[in-house]
């Protein structure tokens, strides 16, 4: 029974231990599912708004979370030499890079226009040329997005190529003092060809939900699988002592041979005139 006991309570603490952290990973679900909620709604309630001045939500100050995705509307002309392909990026179903160039206001500002997505070239992959900027001045409708962070060996560009959108790098490596955060182009006049706007990210709750259940039902089956393995040791010592029991009361054949041992043996009786 001690070595049951022992197992019991070893099989209980594993599954505290595996419980709690499941829960903590099924809350923590629950968590990034709020987030991103919040974060759809923050892109259906300010891309539904008339454009604005770019510099009424755009300074030298972070963009913030509620100033994302506004429509907003810049004028001024792009300096192609300081533009940039940021690689590994997708649209859609597609895979490419979008192509960053500046725009250099009439007040003298600074700012990072993502111009649009080129698709991966089947035969040139990301090496393929890329469409130019137009020339003369040009009116830029788009929408605000705030810095990309990461490690410096995405967001540094090299060779005129980057991973992250990150005005504060991108500035540092040019020498140029950036507008903070970016515009995602979604129009220009006069037009640009062969560059596609930026689709909107999928304003679903994504895998949270479906995340958040699987290891709520990890912790269920952890649970509930405890109980029938105590269950199961319990009804098989309730069969061992059964087992025992019954053959502790079984006679052995032993005893059976020597039952009627204190009876003396018959040797028969002796009728008058037998002779040995």
């Amino acid at each position: 029974m001690k070595k049951l006991w022992v197992r019991w309570v070893a099989l209980v603490l594993l599954v505290i231990v595996l419980g709690l952290v499941m829960i903590r990973l099924g809350q923590w679900q629950l968590h990034r599912l709020s987030g991103r909620r919040e974060a759809n709604n923050i892109i259906r309630t300010n891309h539904s708004k008339p454009p604005v001045e770019w510099s009424t939500l755009m300074g030298d100050h972070e963009v913030t979370s509620q100033q994302q995705w506004r429509p907003v509307i810049i004028t001024g002309t792009f300096d192609t030499a300081h533009e940039l392909q940021v690689r590994y990026r997708s649209n859609g179903d597609d895979d490419g890079s979008e192509v960053v160039t500046p725009v250099v206001t009439k007040g003298g500002r600074h700012v990072l226009i993502d111009r649009g997505f080129l698709k991966r070239s089947s035969h040139e992959g990301d090496t393929q040329a890329l469409p130019p900027a137009p020339s003369g001045t040009v009116m830029v409708t788009g929408l605000v997005k705030g810095n990309e962070h990461g490690k410096p060996t995405a967001t540094d560009p090299v060779g005129g190529k980057v991973r992250l959108i990150n005005s504060d790098a991108i500035g540092k490596a040019q020498g140029i003092a950036y507008v903070s955060g970016y515009i995602s182009a979604t129009s220009m006049a006069p037009a640009q060809s062969g560059l596609v706007a930026k689709e909107l990210p999928k304003l679903d709750d994504g895998p949270h939900p479906s995340y958040a259940i699987q290891w709520f039902c990890f912790t269920a089956i952890a649970v509930i699988g405890l109980f029938v393995l105590i269950r199961g040791d319990v009804k098989d010592r309730r069969k061992r002592q059964a087992k025992a029991a019954r053959a502790a009361q079984r006679p052995v054949s032993g005893d059976r041979s020597n039952r009627h041992s204190d009876v003396p043996p018959d040797h028969g009786t002796r009728t008058p005139g037998d002779h040995t």
